[in-house]
């Protein structure tokens, strides 16, 4: 049994220096975090001793706790050692500090980005001060986030004193746990990784919960009471899964905008003139979307043996509606005042078809439906969850899952 021994005791190794020494072995591959399905993938090459090969990970250590940062750092200087190229997109400070050279893409997000503001040596690019950038303001210390010097006031116990009282909680890690979370608070759970945070929040009582109140099948985890139940209408997972799995899917749909877009452009005078129906801007349903792609813009092109490619719409161009539907353009009030009391002027000035508008970033759209307050207030929204440089019609499935997190997480706060 030497061999095989040998063989399990260095695999096992590996996965202890990439921080998961306290995962059990048959611990299902769909209740692990994605940052621990990486670090599982990451000991699996670290063991292969692939020599020559270029690595790229997104993001490493989230989910990690910071004093197995030093482990996952290590372990990425072994791979590089043995003669192979690492990439690693990331925004963990310690993380940053430990690479050879940095590339920092900026200067903002989206429209605003795309542009490579600095590279180099890490020693080197922190010493030049004419080099700025957000990240590396933090980096030199230029910039910082104090600690508030004084804490906001929490009345306790909370107001009418309600808890959600769980009592023996078992779930992966979770060891038979009792715990009162206040209601109508913002609580945090805390610990390192593997501790059973998410155990506890998300098997335990988003499961249970979800069961109770909207009739969900959920297998939950073990709890032998939940109580105070009755303090809680529903509850809501905002989890950073995709918000579509299809390129129809974008954030004008999801949070509900995209309906009220179709019913401004059906008011138009152009619309009621030609009889068209919210239908005719929609690209799911056939009458106003190009035809040849069903609305998609882009064109699938399965390649035997390949993986299928996208081409643009020939006949639309990459426009999804057909000559007709892009005709009718929609302006805000202010538009229409501008130039009114110019003869000469074009009439459509400062209007935009259907098209354009799903071309529109966040920050533009809210001006653009100002007049349009229920509208205007969903954007409102997005622009302030951090997603002003998203377009409307952006698919869902070029969303990382922060975006589709934050977008999910406004199409609730515009609920009342």
């Amino acid at each position: 049994a030497e061999t095989p021994l040998r063989e399990i005791k260095s695999r096992l190794k590996f996965m202890m220096d990439v921080g998961l020494d306290y995962l059990t072995l048959n611990r299902k591959a769909g209740t692990l975090s994605g940052g621990e399905s990486q670090r599982i993938r990451l000991a699996s090459q670290i063991g292969s001793r692939l020599v020559g090969t270029l690595y790229i990970l997104d993001e490493p250590p989230i989910g990690l706790h910071q004093r197995a940062n030093a482990k996952l750092i290590h372990t990425l200087h072994d791979l590089r050692d043995l003669g192979n190229t690492i990439i690693v997109v990331e925004h963990d400070e310690e993380t940053i500090r430990e690479s050879d050279y940095l590339v920092d893409i900026g200067p903002g997000a989206g429209i605003h980005g795309g542009k490579i503001v600095a590279q180099g040596k890490i020693p080197e690019i922190l010493k030049d001060k004419k080099i700025s950038s957000a990240t590396l303001d933090y980096l030199r210390g230029d910039k910082k986030i104090p600690v508030p010097k004084e804490r906001r006031a929490v009345k306790d116990p909370p107001a009418g004193g309600d808890f959600l009282k769980v009592g023996g909680a078992s779930a992966n890690n979770l060891k038979n746990i009792d715990i009162d979370i206040p209601l109508r608070r913002f609580t945090a759970v805390t610990g390192v990784s593997g501790s059973g945070k998410s155990s506890l929040v998300y098997d335990v009582l988003y499961k249970n919960l979800a069961n109770r109140l909207q009739g969900a099948a959920y297998k939950g985890g073990g709890v032998k009471a939940i109580s105070g139940v009755e303090y809680v209408n529903r509850i809501i997972n905002i989890d950073q899964s995709a918000i579509g799995r299809t390129p129809r899917s974008n954030p004008a749909t999801y949070v509900g905008a995209w309906t009220f877009i179709r019913d401004l452009f059906t008011a138009t005078e152009e619309a009621r003139v030609r009889g068209y129906k919210p239908g005719r801007f929609s690209f799911n349903v056939p009458g106003g979307r190009c035809e040849n792609c069903e609305g998609h813009g882009i064109i699938a092109i399965e390649m035997h043996f390949l993986p299928t490619v996208y081409v643009q719409c020939e006949v639309c161009k990459g426009k999804r509606f057909d000559r007709e539907t892009l005709e009718v353009k929609y302006g805000p009030a202010s538009a229409k005042a501008s130039t009114s009391n110019k003869p000469t002027a074009d009439k459509s000035a400062g209007k935009k078809n259907i098209y354009e508008v799903l071309h529109m970033t966040v920050e533009e759209a809210v001006p653009f439906f100002e007049d349009i307050p229920w509208l205007h207030d969903r954007l409102k929204i997005l622009e302030e969850v951090g997603l002003g440089y998203v377009e409307l019609g952006q698919s869902a499935t070029t969303l990382s899952g922060g975006e589709a997190q934050r977008i999910k997480l406004s199409a609730e706060l515009g609920k009342r």
